[in-house]
Order: structure tokens, then C-alpha cells, then sequence
């Protein structure tokens, strides 16, 4: 399996530069991608805002660690224009018959979640916690094609409207922690930190 984790977004709403915040020893990024060692061949990297950031924090993280998978980054030069150009740009890089994508500020998800996922069967697989859908989301080889082929000013929950979605229930509440704010920064700190005492 491959991964796309989306980080070309602006961090507008996080007064900060949110890949590169610390949660633990890992920077948000890292421990994002991390949750794919053993389960992902490749982990495909998308920058757009701030490319050279990422670039340089992947660098870090390739030293630090002895991941068993490739890590590619690619520049979305169009990242301005959404989400789903990301999506699109990672896609062409997808090699695998089924793949993740979940955005790189969701740093709190169990590795034990992301190993249901992927034994998990379906086109279109997504986390739940208490009945609402989370990431990462695990998609088939057919749901690549359709992103591929659809104008880039559409978006995700368009092609996956005409796919049947397997939800899977989980014991995660990390599925539905994104970082978009300072608050949200603050909560996964105090999450991450209740889980490592």
C-alpha cells in the first residue's frame, strides 16, 4: 500500500506553521507519518504553502528514523486552488492497488487504527469514532482513476459519492483530531500527553 498525506495547505487558521509544531519528541508531521511503518511501501508527501519547510523537515525525519518505506515529497505548484489539486498530485504518484490519504495534521491516530484499515476490505474505507467519519481514509486503484479523471475544481466527497463507504468503528479518538487551530494544538498536547504518562 502507498500513503498521501496532504501538507501544502496555508496553516491559516494555526498562527503557526502546524507541520513543524512539536507533539511529543515528533514534529505534527512526523508522528503523522509514522503511523504508516510496516503497513506502506511509499508515503507520498504533497507541499505546496511553504514547500521548502516540509522538504526540510522530511530531511530531519528521514535521519531520525528507520522507517521500512520511501518517502517522496512532491510540490503542488496549484496548491492555491484547493484541496483536491493535492489529492490529484499525490495520486499520480500511487503505484499501489489500494492507498491512504489523510491530511498530515492528524498526528493522534492508533498504528493499531491505520492496520484495520488496511486489512479492511472496500473501494472506499473510513475510520469512525462514535459514528462520525474520520482519517486516514483507504482507497482502491477504481476510486484513483475517478479522482484523476475529474476536473480539479470538484473535490473528494464528490468522487466518493458514487462509491459504497465502508465505515469502520474504531476506539480512536484520534480519527477525528485535526490540528486547524491553536485550540485544537492545545487539546492534541494534552491527548498526546494523557496517552504517554
Amino acid at each position: 500500500m502507498d500513503a498521501i498525506v496532504l501538507a501544502a495547505g496555508y496553516s491559516s487558521r494555526a498562527d503557526a506553521f502546524k507541520m513543524t509544531l512539536p507533539v511529543g519528541q515528533r514534529s505534527v508531521l512526523e508522528q503523522t507519518i509514522s503511523k504508516f511503518e510496516g503497513i506502506c511501501s511509499k508515503v507520498i508527501v504533497v507541499a505546496g504553502f511553504k514547500a521548502e519547510l516540509i522538504e526540510e523537515e522530511i530531511v530531519k525525519i528521514c535521519y531520525k528514523n528507520a522507517f521500512s518505506f520511501q518517502i517522496k515529497c512532491v510540490y503542488n505548484e496549484n496548491f492555491h486552488q484547493g484541496m483536491f489539486t493535492s489529492i490529484q498530485k499525490g495520486c499520480n504518484e500511487v503505484k499501489a492497488s489500494a492507498f491512504f490519504i489523510t491530511p498530515g495534521d492528524c498526528p493522534l491516530v492508533k498504528k493499531e487504527t491505520v492496520q484495520l484499515i488496511a486489512e479492511h476490505k472496500g473501494n472506499v474505507v473510513i475510520p469512525s469514532f462514535q459514528y462520525k467519519g474520520g482519517h486516514p481514509i483507504k482507497l482502491s486503484n477504481q476510486v484513483k482513476q475517478n479522482i484523476l479523471e475529474t476536473g480539479s475544481e470538484s473535490n473528494l466527497r464528490a468522487v466518493l459519492n458514487s462509491f459504497e463507504k465502508e465505515y469502520l468503528n474504531v476506539n480512536d479518538p484520534g480519527v477525528l483530531m485535526d490540528i486547524d487551530t491553536q485550540g485544537d494544538y492545545h487539546k492534541a498536547i494534552q491527548y498526546y500527553d494523557s496517552k504517554t504518562d
